[in-house]
């Protein structure tokens, strides 16, 4: 993909002066060896925190070698103030962990109390407003702090994109999914850029692409993607020449931001005036690393490219669509073992999920465009989505969404897609998470999210849970088990 920030990472060790600097020093080579081990690259400051004129060494080292995601490790105790001046003064996401002892045979001049030193490090990052990533047992062995390392690596993926993004928006938030309409202030908060822009900029855009050279090679791309399933060959020109318009715009308005997003208007005028459905290029864009959300759901686009960033895969953006029948549950009562049929729901869009995310795929039309704009005639304008069923396995439901008072708030809520035909049309799959029609109850609607949710192709609630918590999102709700009550949640029920 070519859309998301490659990371980074480096590690400096820190040791206040009253331990000897050689402890934390050793202890920082063992963990680089478990990183090298486990396949985790990892750039080791050689210079060892004592002081603030250690401080800007270590940072200088840091600059130099390119590091942009920053371990700091306490291998003793550590000292408070130049270890948390040192996380101040980088330029990028940081994480503290801390060394526990190694045996019981060296607790008099091989103990180091980074345990102890864990606490004053937390008190002095509140005292700098500093918000960096602490796991939830921050304390461990080399092998363990490398495995916290692994989850960093993808934590500080979210918080460079995000920090570096620019989200593209064309057309008004749609009236009849006013729901998509939410404040853009919170997005500002975050580092991120907007640049809203009319319809009629990007048709204009869209028509100065009209016999462009390129055309042809994006079209034998699309063929050799979609194989059999090319059913309607005859608009992929148009699809081409839309995706060569997006690709464009990204390029020639990122301006000072590194990444790019889209939240488009796509129907109904769209239809009409573009003459196809974006759905398929829209999935195209995705697989790159370049979410473009449907119905001009902004903060869509920014949920799937956090998804993006947290997996380093592609992702979706689906309505949580509708129930499943009781007879489809119990004639495939053993796939959906472990379950209850409130656990489930159906993810659904026209035809926006990449190829890679399907099980089958193939080239259709949009069906409730086509009964609204052209139902007596064969599908002409319709045409243009990618339509199948979505692979069976690990999803994460995310969305962080921006509230009526410009605060953020999030949900994170892992399951797994069923492999079991939802006998419908467009994008769709079967969803089973937990206690859905209570996460549904009292987060969904008890906190006023809109339809549409962001998937992920794997378990990544850890790592967007502790994102969130970077980027100062105080309310990330999840799908709670049946013995932990919500806010509001009757107990008598």
């Amino acid at each position: 993909m070519i859309n998301i920030p490659k990371v980074k990472l480096g590690i400096v060790a820190v040791s206040r002066d009253c331990f000897p600097a050689q402890l934390s020093e050793e202890r920082r080579n063992a963990v680089v060896q478990e990183c090298n081990n486990k396949k985790i690259a990892i750039f080791e400051v050689k210079t060892a925190v004592e002081n603030e004129r250690d401080v800007v060494e270590a940072l200088e080292e840091l600059k130099n070698a390119g590091v942009n995601a920053l371990v700091v490790y306490l291998g003793n105790f550590g000292p408070e103030g130049p270890e948390t001046i040192l996380a101040q003064k980088f330029a990028g996401p940081t994480m503290f962990v801390a060394a526990a002892e190694e045996t019981e045979s060296n607790l008099i001049n091989g103990r180091g109390d980074a345990y102890c030193g864990m606490l004053n490090a937390s008190y002095n990052l509140a005292l700098r407003k500093l918000n960096p990533y602490i796991p939830e047992y921050p304390v461990g062995t080399p092998d363990e702090i490398a495995g916290f390392i692994s989850d960093f690596e993808n934590i500080a993926r979210v918080v460079l994109g995000v920090s570096n993004l620019k989200i593209f928006s064309f057309g008004p938030r749609p009236h009849d999914f006013l729901a998509c309409n939410a404040p853009i202030k919170p997005l500002f908060d975050l580092g991120v850029e907007i640049m809203e822009n009319s319809e009629l900029d990007l048709y204009a855009s869209f028509n100065e692409h009209e016999n462009d050279p390129r055309i042809p090679q994006v079209v034998k791309e699309m063929e050799q993607e979609l194989g059999e399933g090319n059913g309607y060959p005859g608009i992929l020109p148009k699809l081409a020449q839309y995706e060569l318009t997006l690709l464009d715009w990204l390029k020639n308005n990122i301006g000072i931001s590194t990444y790019g997003v889209f939240a488009n208007k796509c129907w109904p005028a769209f239809q009409t005036q573009f003459k196809f459905v974006p759905c398929f290029v829209n999935s195209r864009m995705a697989a790159k690393g370049i979410p473009v959300a449907c119905e001009t759901d902004i903060y869509g686009a920014l949920s799937e490219y956090i998804i993006t960033c947290a997996t380093n895969l592609p992702a979706t953006l689906l309505d949580i669509n509708n129930s499943v029948p009781k007879d489809m549950f119990h004639n495939n009562k053993e796939k959906f073992d472990g379950y209850q049929l409130s656990d489930l729901f159906m993810g659904f869009h026209c035809g926006n999920t990449p190829k890679s995310c399907m099980k089958n795929a193939a080239m259709k039309y949009q069906l409730i465009m086509k009964r609204l704009l052209e139902p007596d005639k064969e599908p002409d304008i319709s045409r243009g989505t990618l339509e199948g069923t979505i692979r069976p396995g690990d999803i994460t439901f995310f969305r962080v969404q921006g509230t009526a008072d410009c605060t953020l708030r999030s949900y994170v809520a892992e399951g797994e897609i069923i492999d079991v035909d939802p006998n419908t049309f467009g994008g769709t799959g079967i969803f089973a998470i937990k206690e859905m029609a209570r996460f549904y109850r009292h987060v969904l609607i008890g906190k006023r999210y809109p339809h549409h949710g962001g998937v992920g192709f794997m378990h990544a609630g850890k790592v967007l849970y502790a994102a969130m918590k970077m980027f100062g999102v105080s309310d990330v709700a999840f799908n709670q088990p049946a013995s932990m009550l919500y806010k509001n949640e009757n107990p008598f029920k």
